[in-house]
């Protein structure tokens, strides 16, 4: 494998002399940006141009990893040649967040299943429920398919978001990258670092990823009262106390879930993914030093499946949730991942709505407020 990372900034350009020059049909170029590159889309022309043979995906964010760094408004790329391997992508149209499983599932049937070891996506982060997405995506899939990804971002705006479709950037979209070869290596990991508290409610009223009710009382209320004067600055100050949510109080599976809407009207919350009726939920603060720990232990669950590979590059994704939270201690979580990564590893990432990974092992999940890792190497 051949790989090579760089940077665009508007003030400076690209952070290479040359594209490198990496451009074949076995060839990825990840790429993830600032919102507003949507309307000033000059420098992703550009990069397309440079390799119009290769295969691409890439979305919007709430912040740009580029190695350590954590950056705002610029691109962050990584060229990825394989040498035994190869990959497609595969792209769904989605209008709103009840297409979300059908969309999930075209993805799939546009994927030749033969040979498949992984597949990597990125969605529109507002108009999905990435609970359903991923649901469509396991629906076509053999179990030892690994599937990662995240919904693309708006910083904490939460008015639109765009996902590379064709070399070019477009709002209601998912593409989905698959990749075949004995010889790829792909690693994963997803964890959190949150702390639960207050009591444990019932969801007694909510559809798909909506939430109506808590023990009977309208959520978004209840809610209020935990965020008291944040509650002015929802649905942003929402990414401050996420919810955690189990089947029921013998269930050790916890997932995550982040707000995306408020309607004051009804009182209710839309979340990223899935909040059933007859769950138990109860809500989450930070804790500094596990958000960061949980960060180690993302990239330490994801390097140790990477079997002693060569060149390795790393996709983060962690939440916007997290990055609010650490502030200005936002690189201690990607300078840890690159400490617990094989030495040498080309780390890009980004700062998102909702992340995608198996739990531990298994079939994919939607989490949010995680840091959620995934490895690419050849053996």
């Amino acid at each position: 494998m051949q790989l090579s990372t760089f940077t665009y900034a508007p003030e400076g350009g690209w952070s290479v002399p040359a594209f490198p020059d990496l451009d074949s049909p076995q060839t990825l170029v990840v790429v993830f940006g600032a919102p507003e590159y949507l309307d000033r889309p000059a420098p992703l022309a550009e990069l397309f141009a440079a390799y119009p043979s290769s295969r691409w995906i890439g979305c919007s964010t709430a912040g740009e990893i580029a190695g350590p760094a954590v950056r705002d408004g610029i691109l962050t790329v990584a060229v990825m040649r394989l040498q035994r391997s190869r990959v497609a992508v595969a792209s769904a149209k989605i209008g709103s967040a009840g297409e979300s499983r059908a969309a999930g599932a075209e993805l799939v049937r546009q994927l030749d299943p033969r040979g498949l070891r992984a597949v990597f996506l990125l969605s529109d982060g507002l108009n999905v429920n990435g609970s359903e997405l991923v649901n469509g995506v396991n629906s076509g899939l053999p179990g030892n398919v690994v599937v990662t990804g995240g919904l693309a971002a708006d910083g904490d705006r939460f008015k639109r978001t765009w996902v590379i479709r064709d070399g070019r950037p477009e709002p209601g979209w998912i593409t989905a990258t698959g990749f075949y070869g004995e010889g790829l290596r792909v690693g994963h990991g997803s964890r959190g670092g949150w702390d639960s508290f207050g009591p444990e409610r019932r969801i007694t009223r909510s559809k798909g990823n909506v939430l109506y009710e808590l023990d009977g009382k309208p959520a978004l209320a209840l809610y209020k009262e935990y965020l008291g004067a944040r509650a002015s600055g929802l649905p942003a100050t929402g990414l401050l106390f996420p919810l955690s949510i189990r089947a029921d109080a013998s269930d050790t599976r916890h997932l995550v879930r982040t707000i995306l809407a408020v309607d004051e009207a009804s009182q209710s919350m839309t979340f990223a993914g899935d909040v059933p009726s007859g769950y138990l939920a109860k809500l989450m603060r930070a804790n500094f030093d596990r958000l960061v720990m949980g960060a180690s232990d993302a990239a330490s669950s994801a390097g140790g499946q990477m079997q002693a590979a060569g060149e390795t590059l790393a996709i983060a994704i962690s939440c916007v949730g997290r990055r609010l939270v650490l502030g200005e201690r936002i690189e201690e979580e990607t300078e840890a991942t690159l400490e617990h990564l094989s030495p040498g590893t080309k780390q890009i990432g980004f700062y998102s709505y909702g992340e995608i990974s198996p739990y531990a092992s298994g079939a994919c999940d939607l989490h949010n407020q995680t840091m959620t890792l995934t490895t690419f190497a050849e053996a």
